[in-house]
């Protein structure tokens, strides 16, 4: 597996990976837009230390496949994808990413991703509101960023049962929980960085003090 270097070039290194890979999304891949603030995020936390480029390569990998899932058009690095396609493509890059985590050694991300992965899927069912879908997804995005950086705790694990019982404040829950953690880890910074870069709605936003 190739060393990855900085957190910052997560994605022009996604992008490399991509084109160099022969994968059904490899001709789409472009010059890449945007920011990896999930990446720097989940990478300046105490358990990501010993590899912080990997760990942001991959959760931008898996943001990534997210966006193709869900977002086509907001997509960073592989362009002009839609339909099956986009589903395909979605489905590889979640499967890139979960596979370079495992072969880190770190279960607990794994499962993290996974219940992200799982969850995200339960939100955008139809079952919610689009605008209501759209919100607790960018909170659990940032909770499960900051529970891999930092280690899950039992707020962010309550949170993470409000969305899959369909709480109305788990988009709430799931933002506050990340607050407290990153707060108590020094990442207050990387958080409010990351809030911008996914356009949180501020009015649904404790203090990040």
């Amino acid at each position: 597996m190739p060393a990855v270097s900085e957190p910052a070039a997560a994605l022009d290194q996604l992008a490399a990976l991509l084109r160099a890979d022969d994968s059904v999304i490899s001709p789409m891949v472009g010059d890449p837009r945007g920011e990896p603030v999930l990446g720097r995020l989940v990478a300046a936390g105490p358990r990501t230390a010993e590899a912080p480029g990997e760990y942001a390569l991959v959760v931008e990998a898996v943001r990534e496949g997210y966006l193709l899932h869900y977002a086509p058009a907001s997509t960073r690095v592989v362009r002009d994808a839609d339909g099956d396609l986009a589903l395909l493509g979605g489905d590889y890059l979640y499967a890139l990413g979960l596979e370079r985590l495992a072969a880190i050694g770190d279960l607990s991300a794994v499962r993290e991703l996974s219940d992200l992965i799982s969850l995200a899927a339960q939100l955008h069912d139809g079952s919610r509101a689009a605008e209501r879908a759209e919100l607790e997804a960018t909170a659990l995005w940032l909770g499960c960023a900051t529970a891999i950086a930092v280690g899950p705790g039992s707020a962010y694990e309550r949170a993470k049962a409000e969305v899959g019982t369909g709480a109305a404040t788990a988009a709430e829950s799931l933002i506050a929980a990340a607050i407290e953690a990153a707060a108590v880890a020094g990442l207050g910074h990387p958080l409010e960085q990351a809030v911008a870069g996914l356009d949180f709605p501020t009015h649904h936003l404790p203090s990040l003090g």
